[in-house]
């Protein structure tokens, strides 16, 4: 869908990175530039301890179907380079700080003079302006701990808890992903590009949007409580006779309390003056957490998926991710997809892009890069000869 997107990339780590890679996925282009010792993310393995692990495939799934370049831009020679690549170029992504792009002319104005058709796309931890603008901000603190959904996952009187890896990453990839998208709609219409800004610390403000809009409007919001102090009770996690846990979302209201108390063997609770609306069941929590633990507790998890199916009731089960890896319904919904392997010899398995585009090949369209495996090919179809390819090789602009 995006055949024809030509996409500089240079960017390290995931959110920036995992922006070209759904574009790649779609078609387009791209082309991941590096430093010459190679984004942190191929290593990540080995840096955990476990080298014996072959690839990385945190790195396989933000960067497969791209062609890899590893330049030094701390040489002149280096930027040029950059600079060449851009001026046919429809994107530029990057998560370099801002303050190292001015100094290196490789910021919005420097490349937008070369090309006025360039959609340039800064990824960065906390936005373009103000003080902190040049802080370096990973997803757990810029996304996660800055922007209020930590604090909104520590439940209270609890020690907060890490984010799992990329999460707020990949979150700022889709944001930025939409913002590239909505800016070449533009472009088509206007011939002009333009500087499309994403940040960590948005995306996380935005996608604990419902909270921080309470806290803007009314200047107050209320604490995750404890299963038994839940403000809606039935809004919970519930344990199994065989150990399993799963998850009820009523619907507003007592629309699904009704139900739920003829599905649990109690309809009498229906009209229990302790539970008959909303604020009589958060005032009566804890003792109807008891009485749903108690009823929940006392059959398996394929005979409550049964009654909660058969009521329509909203639940789904606790999954692990060696769950998700055999659900049919997630396969179904095409959210795995086969990626070659680097030197052939098959394919792996990996998460698919966020979105599904039936009848169309949005999947993986090659293998990931190796470091610098496409540097000399990419140079030669920009202009340069072999002459010119030496020299960079001796400033210690390329390997």
């Amino acid at each position: 869908m995006l055949q024809g997107i030509k996409v500089i990339e240079m960017a390290t780590y995931i959110a920036a990175p995992g922006a070209g890679g759904i574009m790649a996925d779609w078609g387009a282009d791209v082309i991941k530039i590096e430093p010459l010792n190679g984004c942190p993310m191929r290593y990540t393995m080995a840096s955990m301890g476990a080298d014996h692990l072959k690839g990385s495939p945190i790195f396989d799934l933000d960067n497969r179907g791209k062609k890899g370049m590893a330049i030094d831009t701390s040489k002149p020679e280096g930027v040029e380079a950059v600079k060449k690549l851009v001026a046919d170029a429809d994107v530029f992504i990057t998560n370099v700080r801002p303050g190292g792009l001015e100094r290196a002319g490789l910021d919005y104005e420097a490349l937008s003079a070369i090309n006025p058709r360039l959609i340039y796309a800064s990824v960065t931890g906390y936005g373009l302006q103000g003080e902190e603008r040049d802080r370096p901000g990973f997803d757990i603190a810029a996304f996660y701990a800055r922007s209020g959904i930590g604090y909104l996952q520590t439940v209270k009187g609890r020690e907060p808890t890490i984010l799992r890896t990329g999460i707020g990453d990949h979150t700022t990839s889709m944001a930025t992903v939409a913002g590239i998208m909505a800016a070449i709609y533009e472009r088509n219409n206007t011939g002009k590009g333009r500087l499309v800004e994403a940040s960590l610390l948005r995306a996380g403000i935005y996608a604990a949007g419902s909270d921080t809009a309470i806290q803007l409007k009314y200047g107050k919001l209320g604490s995750t409580k404890p299963r038994h102090e839940s403000v809606q009770p039935m809004n919970n996690f519930f344990r199994t006779s065989d150990d399993t846990w799963f998850v009820i979302v009523p619907r507003q209201g007592s629309a699904d309390w009704g139900p739920l108390c003829r599905i649990i063997g109690h309809p009498e609770l229906e009209k229990d003056p302790r539970f008959e609306n909303p604020k009589m069941r958060r005032a009566n929590a804890a003792e109807l957490v008891d009485i749903l633990d108690a009823a929940f507790a006392k059959e398996d998890m394929d005979h409550w998926a049964e009654k909660l199916d058969a009521a329509d009731l909203i639940w789904s089960k606790l999954m692990r991710p060696s769950d998700v890896a055999n659900d049919p319904q997630a396969k179904a919904s095409g959210a795995f997809v086969e990626v070659p392997e680097r030197h052939g010899g098959g394919t792996f398995l990996a998460p698919a892009s966020p979105i599904r585009f039936p009848g169309a090949e949005d999947g993986p369209k090659g293998p990931v890069p190796d470091l610098g495996e496409h540097t000399v090919e990419v140079l030669r179809q920009n202009g340069y000869d072999d002459a010119a390819i030496e020299a960079l090789k001796k400033s210690g602009a390329i390997a």
